[in-house]
């Protein structure tokens, strides 16, 4: 049986996740953690799904820029992604100047009068301001357990098609593959983002764990035909982006509404830290599976995924 030569290893290896991933995991906390306590109830989670989004965005940017250079010199690559770093550096340095302090973080730690000037800078008079929610909710572990769970199975699983399975086949084709993936994901956040604020977490995270799973396990036992069938591949790949996408971006969104004010910073970390850290072992424990092998691997977890979905808490409101 041929063995997969560590795709999933060599994508890492390229410069795709390395040192700019170290800070970008700490913005991505912090970012999860402030839009639920800067934004008032009735838009937090439509512009959570919109931010959260933007990931993909950066993918589909990024995939775009490795298709145009992909046959150019390696110098003309590197000035590609300079030239890319620097516009999205001087973005977030914009953002960074113009992000307002958490006011309910404020009011926890009892500095009243400071978030009281964040409210009069932000809202006008009688303007909604981020409050708090009275709702009943499980314990602190169950809600650690479940969330984790949720947020591994979506990291592990996520590079299926687009980075395994789809260069293995059609290696040509990886580029572009990338950019179709990230355009779906994309496309798939903004579609739903407008109605997230109307839309159960329990219900999006249970249509997208079952369409995941269940388009994991036909691309399993349809591999004969999709990989001699480009139509066929480029629709299951499609799907499978869109599920992936719904369900990172409510999960997402979910993670950082589940905690106390006062503690939300440090549980959502937590649960970053252990999900993300989580595929550091699959990378190697998979490393030696045959294709065939690793695809029902992939399904599993998805399986696993759905079951803590089964379980997921209510919303904070």
């Amino acid at each position: 049986m041929q063995k997969i030569v560590v795709l999933l290893n060599d994508s890492h290896r390229r410069g795709k996740r390395h040192p700019l991933l170290f800070a970008a995991g700490g913005e991505m906390n912090t970012i999860m953690v402030m839009n639920h306590e800067i934004m008032p109830n009735r838009h937090r989670s439509k512009t959570m799904y919109l931010e959260v989004n933007f990931i993909n965005f950066g993918g589909l940017l990024l995939a775009a820029v490795a298709l145009s250079s992909a046959y150019d010199s390696i110098s003309f690559q590197r000035l590609m992604v300079g030239v890319t770093a620097i516009v999205i550096l001087v973005v977030l340095a914009y953002a960074r100047m113009k992000i307002p302090e958490s006011i309910r973080w404020l009011e926890e730690k009892g500095d009243v009068e400071a978030a009281e000037r964040e409210v009069a800078k932000y809202f006008k008079p009688g303007e909604e301001v981020p409050t708090g929610s009275v709702e009943r909710m499980p314990s602190i572990p169950l809600r650690l357990v479940l969330s984790t769970t949720m947020a591994a199975a979506n990291t592990i699983g996520f590079d299926l098609m687009t980075y395994v399975a789809g260069p293995y086949f059609f290696p040509q084709l990886t580029a572009t593959i990338i950019l179709v993936a990230s355009i779906a994901e994309f496309l798939a956040g903004l579609g739903i983002s407008p109605f997230a604020d109307s839309l159960s977490r329990k219900v999006m995270l249970l249509l997208s764990f079952v369409g995941t799973a269940f388009t994991t396990a036909v691309i399993y036992f349809t591999i004969p035909y999709w990989s001699s069938d480009m139509i066929l591949f480029w629709v299951l790949l499609i799907v499978l982006n869109f599920f992936t996408s719904v369900g990172c971006l409510t999960e997402d969104t979910l993670k950082g509404e589940l905690w106390p004010t006062s503690r939300r910073g440090t549980y959502t970390a937590i649960v970053r830290f252990l999900s993300i850290g989580a595929y550091i072992p699959v990378i190697f424990l998979t490393s030696s599976l045959s294709i065939y092998q690793y695809m029902l691997f992939n399904m599993s977890v998805w399986t696993i995924g759905l079951v803590a979905s089964l379980g997921v808490v209510p919303q904070r409101c």
